[in-house]
Formats: C-alpha cells, sequence, structure tokens
C-alpha cells in the first residue's frame, strides 16, 4: 500500500529554523571553551584526532576529550541543518527563497569543520582561527534569515520606515561586523590561543582593544540614534528591536571592560563570545524591523460571464 506523505506544517520548519540558530550558537560558545581550557590541539591533526585514530584516546586525556566532543557536535548540527533542508523540501506550498536560505545554512557546517581542520593543521594560527569565528557569524546570520523569512508571508515587502532611516541601520549593521572583525584580532593579541605556546598575530593588545572599544562606541551611538530616529517616525517595532540591541550592546560592553581590567579571564571570555552571538541577532533583528512583508493578494476569481465564454481555437 502506498504509503501518503504528509507535507511539512510550518510551524514545524519554524522551529527547525530556530533550533539551527541555537545550534550554531552553541558550537560558537563550545569552541570558545576549546580555546579557553588550551584544548585547540586536543587532537593534534584533522580530520583524524591522531594519526591512528579518529577518536580521541585515553592517552591525550581531558583536552582530547574536550576537542574531540567539539567535532562531533559539528554533525549534530549538521543533522538539523540536513533537516531544515528536507522540511523545507517537504513543506507545501513551496516558498520562495527558503530553498536557497536552508542549503546555505548546511554547506556553511562543512566549510566551518573545514576552516576548524585548517586551524589544527596551522597549529592555531590566530588569523584563521578568527576566521573560524567569523564563518560561525556567517552561518548564524544565514539562519537567522530563514527564520525570519519562515514566518513572514511571500507578499512584496514593504519599507516601514523612511529611506534614509533604512540606510542608517543598514551602516548600524555594517559597523556591528566590524566590531567582530576587529574583536577577533583583540583576541588573537591576548593570552587564551587555544593552546599553551600557539602563536599570537603580532597586534600590541592594548592598542587593538582601544581600536575595538572605539568601534563598540560609534556602534551604541548609532543604535541609540536608532532608537530615537524610530520613535520619531512611528516605527514601534523598529524602536523595541533598537531598544533590545542597546541593551545587549551595553551587556556585552559591560563584559568586555570587566575582563580587560581583570586580565582577561576565561570564563569572562566565554560570556563575551556568546554575547557577539546575541549582539550580531540583535542588529540583524534591527535590520528586519525596518521592512516587512505583505500576505500575497488572493488571486482575483472568474465571474460567471469569464466562465462562459467562448475559447477562441485556431485551426
Amino acid at each position: 500500500m502506498n504509503r501518503i506523505v504528509r507535507p511539512v506544517s510550518g510551524i514545524l520548519l519554524r522551529r527547525l529554523a530556530l533550533a539551527s540558530i541555537i545550534a550554531n550558537v552553541g558550537i560558537v560558545v563550545t569552541g570558545g571553551a576549546v580555546r579557553l581550557t588550551a584544548s585547540g590541539l586536543g587532537c593534534p591533526t584533522w580530520p583524524r584526532c591522531t594519526d591512528d585514530s579518529y577518536v580521541t584516546t585515553p592517552e591525550m586525556g581531558v583536552y582530547g576529550v574536550i576537542e574531540f566532543s567539539n567535532r562531533m557536535l559539528t554533525f549534530a548540527v549538521g543533522l538539523i541543518a540536513l533537516a531544515t533542508v528536507l522540511a523545507v523540501l517537504a513543506h507545501r506550498p513551496r516558498r520562495p527563497g527558503l530553498l536557497a536560505l536552508a542549503v546555505a545554512v548546511f554547506l556553511g557546517i562543512p566549510a566551518q569543520a573545514v576552516i576548524g581542520g585548517i586551524t589544527v593543521l596551522t597549529n592555531l594560527n590566530p588569523w584563521v582561527v578568527g576566521l573560524h569565528f567569523l564563518a560561525s557569524m556567517a552561518v548564524i546570520a544565514a539562519a537567522y534569515a530563514l527564520w525570519r523569512r519562515v514566518g513572514d508571508p511571500d507578499g512584496p515587502t514593504v519599507a516601514v520606515v523612511p529611506t534614509p532611516l533604512r540606510a542608517l541601520a543598514r551602516i548600524t549593521t555594517g559597523v556591528t561586523v566590524a566590531v567582530l572583525v576587529v574583536g577577533t584580532w583583540v583576541t588573537g593579541s591576548g593570552p587564551h590561543a587555544g593552546d599553551h605556546g600557539a602563536a599570537r598575530n603580532g597586534l600590541d593588545p592594548e592598542t587593538i582593544s582601544q581600536v575595538h572599544a572605539d568601534g563598540v562606541f560609534l556602534l551604541i551611538g548609532l543604535s541609540v540614534a536608532l532608537i530615537f530616529a524610530f520613535r520619531a517616525v512611528g516605527a514601534q517595532r523598529a524602536t523595541r528591536a533598537a531598544i533590545i540591541l542597546v541593551a545587549v550592546e551595553l551587556s556585552q560592553g559591560l563584559i568586555g571592560f570587566v575582563q580587560y581590567f581583570t586580565h582577561v579571564p576565561a570564563l569572562l571570555v566565554g560570556a563575551h563570545m556568546l554575547g557577539s552571538c546575541l549582539v550580531l541577532l540583535a542588529a540583524l533583528s534591527v535590520q528586519w524591523s525596518t521592512r516587512e512583508r505583505r500576505p500575497v493578494a488572493p488571486a482575483a476569481q472568474a465571474t460567471p460571464t469569464d466562465a462562459a465564454a467562448p475559447v477562441p481555437v485556431t485551426a
């Protein structure tokens, strides 16, 4: 007997997209745990854990367990991404834009694994480690875009704030990305290399930390400006998103200042990495709040006259 395959509901698809966001944020945090426990070379080679084994061995101790566990988590994240792709394919009716975003998230997982392998093969080169983090941010952004797109109708996109304010929101998002990039330089110059004796990027920690702090001040200023600008035009949803962004930025900034003046304790560095993910998500939320999609207009129904109209026939 033939089995009937039921289409995937929009609720399940949205939950899978949300799970993908959470999983990718989680792997950033666990990746930070690898670095903060100096387990970056717990598995000294890639794709194997050792030259003779794909899994960690008792001789490698706790560092091998931590690094190998983080590698295994990549498979869990990949399974969620694959399930999301399959759910998009099974969803009816097919919706434009979802498949491309779901595939982008899915392909980002093996790309991340390859970059992670390169970090090991290059003995934790700080520039490659930074790229590994930024690639995770890109995957999180794609997962967020998918989650928002699933929740939107399929009609045309309409701006809800004036064009100059949309441009200001885009600039704020760009500055957010720049702050994240410079943040990887700060980490690459500091003490948390991911393994004892790993190279640093050679930048002066105090100088690059000041550059990072200046970028944060600029970002907070732009975000506060967005609050007043959105409120002035009566964009309540955008105003709330901007307020949340400022709150996340202030919390992240507080963690950054405390960790700097307390000589960068490992626990606060981990909290700062989680905060980086939240800042990016909050900035993207502001970007999405400046526009909305309208439902698709229902197709005009045929009138009795139309139904009775003769159909031309050619010879």
